[in-house]
């Protein structure tokens, strides 16, 4: 009998190792699909925008091709958390801010000056390091203990009072930084995200629930005739509209890349707890696996701070006209990807560049200013004279 128990622990063991995979793998590959997806829209609208083609993004296969990816790299995200655990898939995000950092720099053509090479380009290296290192750690220390999700399992999870003590202090919070937030126009990032990442622990809850009921109807037993499957369905399509609506004023008030580094920490962090409480994901853990796991998540963390820390905000191209010192004929430049440069010993109209160190530039030869006659050209020649 022991032998015999012993044999069912290493093949549950086993069993749950390649769900892990499965789903770890789901997960990056389904991060990597939509970052590639939003680096080929965003590079549908900025062709668009520089060639001043009249056609709206929607008419353009370049923006459908990213719409499909976006779809293929969700649905696979989706179905990663039916297979590993809610904690383990969290904190994998941090994949799509690297991809998108790197795609970011090689396929839109994202360029910095030489000055702010040691300033733009090390520090995002040393961030894309730390967040892959950081992602092999809680990967490889992350809970292994995973249960198929049916529905009488997730009734008992929702019943539970860990989960409804949860859930209410959830509710607290979320309603007194949503009164602070709208009666005191606190219009601060911190509270905007947190709200984004309350409701985010319950969208995961919900998804990770959902995602585990289609996968098991599919594979087993049917789960969609029990009515908890249409409460998670309705709370996670709830909670992702609210977030969103959150998301969208944020991005209002605030900079990309410093709503991507605190969404990320604030979201992960709620995420795992949320995961650990309703899963029960690390009761199975032992102490060393869960430091290192929390290791791996601060490294991660540090990481993704870096990669956004001095990435600007990408500009779209505005036509520009510049004059050529040697010839003096002025270039209108209405077309390309890069922004306006700027100032490099040509006269440029429309920066705000100052030209007081620069010589003016003489008219070509053969050109013949019109005088009209009379005191007022005599007065003005009178004049230049004694300059």
């Amino acid at each position: 009998m022991d032998r015999l128990g012993m044999a069912r622990e290493d093949d549950g063991k086993e069993d749950s190792y390649t769900q892990n995979l499965i789903g770890t793998l789901l997960a990056i590959f389904g991060n990597l699909l939509v970052s590639i997806s939003v680096s080929i829209q965003k590079q549908s609208h900025v062709a668009l925008a520089g060639n001043k083609d009249p056609r709206q993004y929607y008419h353009t296969k370049t923006w459908w091709f990213g719409l499909m990816l976006m779809v293929l790299g969700e649905g696979a995200m989706f179905v990663s958390y039916a297979f590993a655990p809610l904690s383990l898939i969290a904190p994998l995000n941090a994949v799509s801010v690297i991809s998108s950092s790197i795609l970011g720099f090689l396929f839109l053509r994202e360029k910095w000056k030489a000055k702010e090479f040691l300033k733009r380009y090390i520090l995002t290296f040393l961030g894309c390091a730390m967040t892959a290192g950081g992602t092999y750690l809680f990967v490889t220390f992350g809970p292994n203990s995973h249960e198929k999700l049916n529905a009488e399992t997730i009734v008992k999870h929702v019943i539970s009072w860990p989960i409804l003590l949860y859930l209410l202090l959830g509710i607290i919070a979320f309603c007194l930084i949503l009164y602070f937030y709208k009666q005191w126009n606190a219009n601060y990032l911190v509270l905007i995200l947190l709200l984004v990442a309350l409701l985010g622990s319950v969208t995961v809850i919900t998804v990770k629930a959902v995602s585990g009921m289609i996968v098991l109807s599919v594979m087993g037993p049917l789960q969609l005739s029990y009515p908890i499957f249409y409460v998670m369905f309705v709370c996670m399509v709830a909670t992702v509209f609210f977030q969103a609506s959150f998301l969208a004023q944020a991005s209002h008030l605030y900079d990309s890349s410093l709503i991507t580094c605190v969404n990320y920490i604030f979201s992960t962090t709620l995420a795992i707890v949320a995961g650990t409480i309703f899963y029960e994901e690390f009761n199975h853990e032992d102490v060393l696996h869960i430091c290192m796991f929390a290791l791996g998540c601060a490294v991660c963390f540090l990481g993704v701070f870096l990669i956004t820390k001095n990435k600007r905000r990408a500009k779209a191209f505005e036509p520009y006209v510049t004059m050529d010192m040697a010839k003096g004929i002025p270039t209108i430049h209405d077309k390309g990807w890069a922004v306006q440069p700027d100032y490099n010993g040509s006269f440029s109209y429309g920066a705000l560049e100052n030209n007081d160190n620069v010589s003016p530039v003489t008219l070509p030869v053969g050109q013949d200013q019109y005088v009209s006659p009379g005191p007022v050209s005599q007065y003005q020649s009178t004049e230049l004279k004694k300059d």
